[in-house]
Protein backbone atom coordinates (compact mmCIF):
# COMPACT_ATOMS: atom_id res chain seq x y z
CA UNK A 1 0.00 0.00 0.00
CA UNK A 2 1.62 3.24 -1.18
CA UNK A 3 0.49 6.63 0.11
CA UNK A 4 1.87 10.12 0.59
CA UNK A 5 -0.21 11.15 3.64
CA UNK A 6 -2.48 9.68 6.28
CA UNK A 7 -5.74 11.18 7.54
CA UNK A 8 -7.48 9.92 10.67
CA UNK A 9 -11.05 10.19 11.74
CA UNK A 10 -11.02 10.93 15.47
CA UNK A 11 -13.96 9.62 17.53
CA UNK A 12 -13.84 5.83 17.49
CA UNK A 13 -10.49 5.75 15.68
CA UNK A 14 -8.13 7.50 18.08
CA UNK A 15 -10.53 8.18 20.97
CA UNK A 16 -12.94 5.75 22.67
CA UNK A 17 -15.65 8.41 22.56
CA UNK A 18 -18.02 6.47 20.31
CA UNK A 19 -18.62 3.76 22.90
CA UNK A 20 -18.80 6.13 25.85
CA UNK A 21 -20.92 8.69 24.01
CA UNK A 22 -23.39 6.15 22.66
CA UNK A 23 -23.65 4.46 26.05
CA UNK A 24 -24.65 7.76 27.63
CA UNK A 25 -26.92 8.57 24.69
CA UNK A 26 -28.74 5.25 25.12
CA UNK A 27 -29.17 5.88 28.84
CA UNK A 28 -30.42 9.43 28.22
CA UNK A 29 -32.94 8.46 25.53
CA UNK A 30 -34.20 5.58 27.65
CA UNK A 31 -34.68 7.86 30.66
CA UNK A 32 -36.69 10.23 28.45
CA UNK A 33 -39.08 7.46 27.43
CA UNK A 34 -37.39 6.16 24.28
CA UNK A 35 -35.82 2.78 25.17
CA UNK A 36 -32.53 2.52 23.31
CA UNK A 37 -29.71 0.00 23.67
CA UNK A 38 -26.04 0.86 23.29
CA UNK A 39 -25.90 -1.33 20.18
CA UNK A 40 -28.85 0.55 18.65
CA UNK A 41 -27.26 3.92 19.39
CA UNK A 42 -23.99 2.80 17.83
CA UNK A 43 -25.76 1.43 14.76
CA UNK A 44 -27.84 4.52 14.06
CA UNK A 45 -25.78 7.48 15.29
CA UNK A 46 -22.06 6.67 15.03
CA UNK A 47 -20.24 9.17 12.84
CA UNK A 48 -22.95 11.83 12.99
CA UNK A 49 -22.59 15.22 14.68
CA UNK A 50 -24.32 18.55 15.01
CA UNK A 51 -27.59 19.05 13.12
CA UNK A 52 -27.24 15.71 11.32
CA UNK A 53 -27.05 13.87 14.63
CA UNK A 54 -30.04 15.71 16.13
CA UNK A 55 -32.08 15.14 12.97
CA UNK A 56 -31.29 11.41 13.01
CA UNK A 57 -32.36 11.03 16.64
CA UNK A 58 -35.57 13.01 16.10
CA UNK A 59 -36.46 10.95 13.03
CA UNK A 60 -36.00 7.76 14.97
CA UNK A 61 -38.01 8.81 18.04
CA UNK A 62 -40.63 10.62 15.98
CA UNK A 63 -40.61 13.96 17.79
CA UNK A 64 -38.38 16.94 18.62
CA UNK A 65 -35.91 16.35 21.41
CA UNK A 66 -36.80 18.09 24.68
CA UNK A 67 -34.64 20.81 26.19
CA UNK A 68 -33.58 18.36 28.91
CA UNK A 69 -31.85 16.21 26.29
CA UNK A 70 -29.69 19.10 25.13
CA UNK A 71 -28.94 20.31 28.67
CA UNK A 72 -27.89 16.88 29.92
CA UNK A 73 -25.90 16.23 26.76
CA UNK A 74 -23.98 19.46 27.28
CA UNK A 75 -23.12 18.42 30.85
CA UNK A 76 -21.77 15.08 29.58
CA UNK A 77 -19.65 16.77 26.90
CA UNK A 78 -18.18 19.29 29.33
CA UNK A 79 -17.33 16.54 31.79
CA UNK A 80 -15.63 14.53 29.04
CA UNK A 81 -13.60 17.56 27.97
CA UNK A 82 -12.49 18.15 31.55
CA UNK A 83 -11.78 14.55 32.55
CA UNK A 84 -10.68 13.08 29.22
CA UNK A 85 -11.58 9.79 27.52
CA UNK A 86 -9.36 6.76 26.95
CA UNK A 87 -7.57 6.27 23.66
CA UNK A 88 -8.47 3.36 21.41
CA UNK A 89 -6.02 0.59 22.29
CA UNK A 90 -2.77 1.12 20.41
CA UNK A 91 -3.73 4.48 18.91
CA UNK A 92 -1.28 6.69 20.80
CA UNK A 93 1.68 4.42 20.13
CA UNK A 94 0.74 4.17 16.45
CA UNK A 95 0.63 7.94 15.98
CA UNK A 96 3.87 8.49 17.89
CA UNK A 97 5.70 5.97 15.72
CA UNK A 98 4.59 7.43 12.39
CA UNK A 99 7.49 8.87 10.38
CA UNK A 100 7.95 12.53 11.26
CA UNK A 101 8.14 13.43 7.57
CA UNK A 102 4.80 11.75 6.72
CA UNK A 103 2.04 14.38 6.31
CA UNK A 104 -0.79 13.59 8.70
CA UNK A 105 -4.12 15.13 9.70
CA UNK A 106 -7.30 14.57 11.66
CA UNK A 107 -10.60 15.04 9.81
CA UNK A 108 -13.46 14.82 12.29
CA UNK A 109 -17.16 15.59 12.53
CA UNK A 110 -16.43 16.97 15.99
CA UNK A 111 -15.23 20.51 16.71
CA UNK A 112 -11.55 21.37 16.60
CA UNK A 113 -11.82 22.31 20.30
CA UNK A 114 -13.01 18.77 21.11
CA UNK A 115 -10.24 17.17 19.06
CA UNK A 116 -7.41 19.37 20.33
CA UNK A 117 -8.50 19.06 23.97
CA UNK A 118 -8.58 15.29 23.79
CA UNK A 119 -5.31 15.07 21.87
CA UNK A 120 -3.77 16.98 24.75
CA UNK A 121 -5.28 14.53 27.26
CA UNK A 122 -3.81 11.67 25.21
CA UNK A 123 -0.35 13.23 25.13
CA UNK A 124 -0.59 13.90 21.40
CA UNK A 125 -0.77 17.69 21.45
CA UNK A 126 1.14 18.89 18.40
CA UNK A 127 1.22 15.47 16.74
CA UNK A 128 -0.76 16.85 13.80
CA UNK A 129 0.47 20.47 13.99
CA UNK A 130 -2.23 22.73 12.52
CA UNK A 131 -3.82 19.92 10.52
CA UNK A 132 -6.96 19.41 12.60
CA UNK A 133 -10.08 19.78 10.45
CA UNK A 134 -13.74 19.78 11.43
CA UNK A 135 -16.79 19.05 9.33
CA UNK A 136 -18.55 21.78 11.31
CA UNK A 137 -15.91 24.45 10.76
CA UNK A 138 -13.96 23.89 7.56
CA UNK A 139 -16.51 22.75 4.97
CA UNK A 140 -20.15 23.39 4.16
CA UNK A 141 -20.98 19.70 3.77
CA UNK A 142 -19.74 17.36 6.47
CA UNK A 143 -19.55 13.58 6.33
CA UNK A 144 -20.82 11.53 4.50
CA UNK A 145 -19.86 14.06 1.82
CA UNK A 146 -16.19 13.75 0.82
CA UNK A 147 -15.53 17.49 1.22
CA UNK A 148 -13.73 17.35 4.57
CA UNK A 149 -11.23 14.79 3.35
CA UNK A 150 -10.63 16.70 0.13
CA UNK A 151 -10.02 19.83 2.19
CA UNK A 152 -7.57 18.04 4.49
CA UNK A 153 -5.60 16.62 1.55
CA UNK A 154 -5.36 20.07 -0.06
CA UNK A 155 -4.11 21.56 3.20
CA UNK A 156 -1.53 18.79 3.50
CA UNK A 157 -0.42 19.49 -0.06
CA UNK A 158 -1.08 15.96 -1.36
CA UNK A 159 -3.34 14.37 -3.95
CA UNK A 160 -6.34 12.67 -2.40
CA UNK A 161 -5.68 9.60 -4.54
CA UNK A 162 -2.31 9.20 -2.79
CA UNK A 163 -3.84 9.50 0.68
CA UNK A 164 -4.68 6.82 3.23
CA UNK A 165 -7.80 7.46 5.34
CA UNK A 166 -8.62 5.58 8.55
CA UNK A 167 -12.33 5.41 9.37
CA UNK A 168 -14.53 3.42 11.72
CA UNK A 169 -18.10 4.46 10.84
CA UNK A 170 -20.43 3.90 7.90
CA UNK A 171 -20.94 7.65 7.59
CA UNK A 172 -17.24 8.43 7.58
CA UNK A 173 -16.22 5.53 5.37
CA UNK A 174 -18.82 6.55 2.78
CA UNK A 175 -17.30 10.02 2.55
CA UNK A 176 -13.75 8.72 2.56
CA UNK A 177 -14.42 6.31 -0.30
CA UNK A 178 -16.20 9.03 -2.29
CA UNK A 179 -13.11 11.24 -1.99
CA UNK A 180 -11.01 8.81 -4.02
CA UNK A 181 -8.56 7.96 -1.25
CA UNK A 182 -7.45 4.53 -0.11
CA UNK A 183 -9.58 3.65 2.92
CA UNK A 184 -8.93 1.27 5.78
CA UNK A 185 -11.85 0.47 8.04
CA UNK A 186 -10.69 0.28 11.64
CA UNK A 187 -12.72 -2.04 13.86
CA UNK A 188 -10.62 -1.68 17.01
CA UNK A 189 -12.69 0.47 19.38
CA UNK A 190 -15.03 -0.78 22.10
CA UNK A 191 -18.01 0.23 19.95
CA UNK A 192 -17.00 -2.29 17.27
CA UNK A 193 -19.31 -5.18 18.12
CA UNK A 194 -19.69 -8.36 16.07
CA UNK A 195 -20.58 -7.44 12.52
CA UNK A 196 -18.78 -4.09 12.53
CA UNK A 197 -16.35 -5.15 9.82
CA UNK A 198 -19.21 -6.47 7.70
CA UNK A 199 -20.99 -3.13 8.11
CA UNK A 200 -17.91 -1.33 6.76
CA UNK A 201 -17.62 -3.79 3.89
CA UNK A 202 -21.28 -3.15 3.05
CA UNK A 203 -20.44 0.43 2.01
CA UNK A 204 -17.43 -0.65 -0.05
CA UNK A 205 -14.49 -0.75 2.36
CA UNK A 206 -12.22 -3.58 1.25
CA UNK A 207 -9.37 -3.27 3.75
CA UNK A 208 -10.25 -3.91 7.41
CA UNK A 209 -7.94 -3.65 10.43
CA UNK A 210 -9.02 -5.03 13.79
CA UNK A 211 -6.16 -3.39 15.68
CA UNK A 212 -3.44 -0.81 15.13
CA UNK A 213 -0.98 -3.67 14.67
CA UNK A 214 -3.17 -4.86 11.79
CA UNK A 215 -3.25 -1.32 10.43
CA UNK A 216 0.54 -1.02 10.52
CA UNK A 217 0.89 -4.29 8.60
CA UNK A 218 -1.74 -3.32 6.03
CA UNK A 219 -0.11 0.07 5.50
CA UNK A 220 3.42 -1.35 5.37
CA UNK A 221 4.55 0.89 8.21
CA UNK A 222 7.50 0.06 10.43
CA UNK A 223 6.10 0.29 13.97
CA UNK A 224 9.04 -1.38 15.66
CA UNK A 225 11.10 1.74 16.33
CA UNK A 226 11.82 2.50 19.98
Amino acid sequence: MKFDAIIFDFDGVLLESEFEGNQRLAELLTSLGHPTSVAEAIEHYTGLAGHDFIAAVERRIGRPLPIEFHERGKVHRERALHEGIDAVDGAVEFVRLLPAELPKAVASSSSTHWVRTHLEHLGLAGAFDQHIYSGREHVVRGKPAPDLYLHAARELGVEIGQTLIIEDSKVGATGALASGATVVGLAAGRHCFDGHADMLRSVGVEKIAHSFDDLAKLAGLDQTRK
